[in-house]
């Protein structure tokens, strides 16, 4: 312990470096949860489907798409959904959930989709990858 102590006293750039770090990492944590951002599980996903009747966007290439994509969904490219925003659908107040390959740029069209003001949007956590390593079923049809 006294080691640890005297490293510290050693090297404080190095430590609030690390401090300023664990800082803003808890910072994003709790501004994600407090702006409902929070991806979800493939578990919730399906609930969400089945409640609320959810839109499902496909936000990968049309080549992506083609190889395999959840039952039902609708594919608009990420750089294409802020003009074809109004295929997904007129009604503001519905839900959807996009997804992609990993979950990252599913975010991004989330955040595209809040802009135009859908109000209930959501991601798929992991993308399509995590959708089949929770074992659910995809489809090329």
């Amino acid at each position: 312990m006294q080691q640890l102590l005297e490293f510290i006293a050693n090297h404080p750039f190095l430590w609030s470096a690390v401090a300023a770090v664990i800082a803003a990492l808890i910072a994003n944590e709790i501004w994600r949860s407090l702006r409902g951002d929070r991806p979800l599980p493939p578990s919730d996903a399906v609930r969400l489907i089945n409640s609320r009747d959810a839109v499902v966007v496909d936000v990968r290439s049309a080549g992506d798409f083609k190889k395999g994509h959840l039952l039902n969904a609708i594919n608009i490219p990420l750089a294409g959904i802020t003009e074809r925003a109004n295929e997904i659908s007129k009604n503001k107040e519905c839900t959807i959930l996009c997804y992609c390959a990993m979950g990252s740029t599913s975010q991004q069209a989330c955040q595209r989709l809040q802009k135009l003001g859908y109000s209930h949007v959501h991601s798929l956590k992991g993308g399509i990858n995590g959708w089949q390593a929770a074992g659910l079923p995809i489809t090329r049809k």
